[in-house]
């Protein structure tokens, strides 16, 4: 007889469960909305002031409000779709994700900024990426925690199911006035903490880490991942005079392609691809918010029709 009455309490209690539920999940949603607003707002502030110190503050109150955002339940299935100035990229097993962006400095550098967001299901697990370039002297030997972060700002992940799983992150570093830097890391865990490079790049004479690109802030430079033929092809970069070969701020692509093939876990570098057995680019390219700003503006939408 109990057992008779507690089921039918049970069904009388269900919508108003179900009904909490919803509600919980609605003001989740509501919350996250209103902080992926105040993001989107700060976010065009740090890409577009002129002021150094505005730009700045700007950022600081975004890392603030991300913090805020990401904290919220189930934040990690946010995808925070209007928020420009930064990249959001989930690993294509959907173990993590990164959000990365840069802030120009006054002297035309660019500072870095991240986190590595772990799909916990729940509560927030995250790995800020703090950005030490300046004082990582040889970046592509170093491997290096996330307290030295070399930045990027990426827009690619490649996962390799190795005997050690490792993720390749495909990036925008831009550099200086002069020069802009790409850069091909890689991901991993140790003890559930993230890693970032990894001996797995040969070739050249040596095995790298990392592979860092410069080259002349006026050119522009292919850098993708081909997934039908596991490779990561690129232009090959040269001096416009073989007198400047130790000026990588002249550099910029010859018309030639190069790349990194997987092999047993491993890329190995391959000189002079084919480009014609390549298939057109279906990956997303990365691009400058401030440059993609300054095309909207040059180029606005037509007005709506009545």
């Amino acid at each position: 007889m109990k057992t008779i009455i507690f089921s039918f309490l049970l069904l009388a209690m269900l919508p108003q469960l179900i009904f909490a539920q919803h509600s919980d999940e609605s003001g989740r949603i509501k919350q996250l909305h209103l902080y992926e607003d105040t993001l989107s707002d700060l976010g065009k502030k740090f890409i577009n002031d002129e002021n150094d110190l505005e730009r700045k503050n700007a950022n600081y109150a975004f890392i603030k409000t991300l913090v805020s955002a990401l904290k919220v339940p189930n934040s990690f299935l946010f995808p925070f779709d209007s928020v420009k100035s930064i990249s959001i990229i989930n690993s294509p097993d959907n173990r993590f994700r990164i959000l990365s962006w840069h802030v120009v400095n006054q002297d035309g550098s660019n500072r870095f900024y991240g986190t590595i967001q772990i799909n916990t299901g729940g509560n927030l697990q995250m790995y800020p990426l703090e950005d030490y370039s300046p004082l990582l002297k040889n970046p592509e030997d170093s491997v290096t925690s996330t307290h030295k972060w070399y930045g990027a700002q990426y827009y690619k992940i490649i996962p390799v199911y190795s005997p050690k799983l490792y993720y390749v992150l495909i990036g925008w570093k831009g550099n200086t006035v002069k020069s802009t830097k790409k850069v091909i890391d890689v991901l991993s865990f140790k003890d559930n903490k993230p890693e970032l490079g990894l001996p797995i790049f040969d070739g050249n004479g040596k095995t790298r880490k990392r592979v860092v690109f410069e080259y002349t802030r006026q050119a522009s430079m292919l850098l993708r991942y081909v997934p039908e033929q596991n490779l990561i092809v690129f232009d090959h970069l040269s001096p416009p005079d073989p007198k400047l070969k130790n000026q990588h701020d002249t550099y910029g692509p010859d018309l030639s392609y190069d790349g990194y093939k997987l092999k047993n876990g491993r890329w190995v570098y391959v000189e002079n691809l084919d480009m014609r057995n390549v298939p057109e680019d279906k990956d997303e390219k990365y691009t400058d918010p401030k440059k993609q700003a300054e095309l909207d503006r040059a180029n606005p939408p037509p007005p709506a029709e009545n």
